[in-house]
């Protein structure tokens, strides 16, 4: 029997007569009457039997029967299967982002992704932004989150948001009050920022270069989540960028949005080179759609 063949015996078994088959397999009863002799002639055996008027299948049918079903199981786990993967709904997606972006905003959207995905498979790594850089052009991350800029010929780069600086303390601080803390208010506040070589650090400095005086940084860190839960046990004020403790929501910390704003944008880059797959294009939809949400999208 060849696959038309089993198609129309297994469409007769189903429906118990040759007009319902052929309303199932959109074709004239004619035609599914012609296949049918064909495919009995072909195998030298009758597979059904006329028993007043009706068709009743033959032992030889009956056995035939149960391969030929778990044939079409088949064929229709393979259609499921299809729709998955051109839904995004099946598959292995991976993302490398920067610390910050990883533990707030991408999990986050992670969570709500799969949720309505539990088939699928996610890879995620929190990693610095040449290592981010590193995994997307030796393509073992599809996507990467990190903030500007990326300097790459493999990279195309599209913006996803634009990230500002805050400074962040205990909800008892005496600059907790203000509803925005302005580049002079930190004056003569011990803060803590980041190190030297941190990207964000040149920004730190530049705004305090205009402003025109020299802060006093008592801590360097080189993670926004050390330098906030330093401001949480009364070292100073964290001036770095806020994704965490917005994240976290705690009660022991309150971010202000500071004046002039230092902003940096956040980046989602891909291969150049590399395919992109139904997954990492509606992963991206619903990130977008999250900062959206949030004020943050660009």
């Amino acid at each position: 029997m060849n696959l038309r063949q089993m198609e129309l015996f297994h469409a007769i078994m189903r429906t118990g007569s040759i007009t319902a088959a052929a309303r199932l397999l959109n074709v004239t009863q004619p035609a599914v009457s012609a296949g049918l002799k064909h495919c009995e002639t072909q195998l030298k055996m009758k597979l059904f039997e006329r028993v007043s008027g009706r068709l009743q299948p033959t032992p030889e049918a009956e056995a035939l029967f149960p391969e030929i079903e778990g044939i079409f199981a088949k064929v229709e786990a393979v259609g499921h299967l299809t729709k998955d993967l051109q839904g995004g709904r099946l598959g292995n997606l991976s993302i490398a982002a920067g610390f910050p972006m990883a533990n707030s905003f991408v999990a986050q959207a992670l969570s709500g992704f799969l949720a309505q995905r539990p088939r699928l498979r996610v890879t995620v790594q929190a990693l610095t932004s040449q290592q981010v850089i590193n995994q997307v052009v030796n393509r073992e991350a599809e996507l990467g989150i990190i903030y500007e800029p990326v300097v790459s010929e493999a990279i195309e780069t599209e913006k996803l948001a634009q990230a500002r600086l805050a400074c962040i303390m205990r909800p008892d601080h005496p600059l907790a009050r203000l509803r925005e803390i302005r580049i002079r208010d930190l004056a003569g506040q011990p803060l803590i920022t980041y190190l030297p070589q941190a990207m964000l650090r040149a920004h730190v400095d530049h705004a305090f270069s205009r402003a025109g005086f020299v802060p006093d940084i008592v801590a360097q860190v080189d993670r926004s989540i050390t330098g906030a839960m330093m401001a949480r046990y009364g070292a100073g004020i964290a001036l770095v960028e806020p994704f965490l403790v917005s994240a976290l929501e705690t009660p022991h910390l309150v971010a202000r949005p500071l004046r002039p704003a230092i902003e940096i944008g956040v980046l989602l880059i891909r291969n150049r080179a590399a395919p992109r797959s139904r997954i990492g294009d509606a992963f991206v939809a619903h990130l977008k759609t999250l900062l959206r949400q949030r004020g943050t999208h660009k």
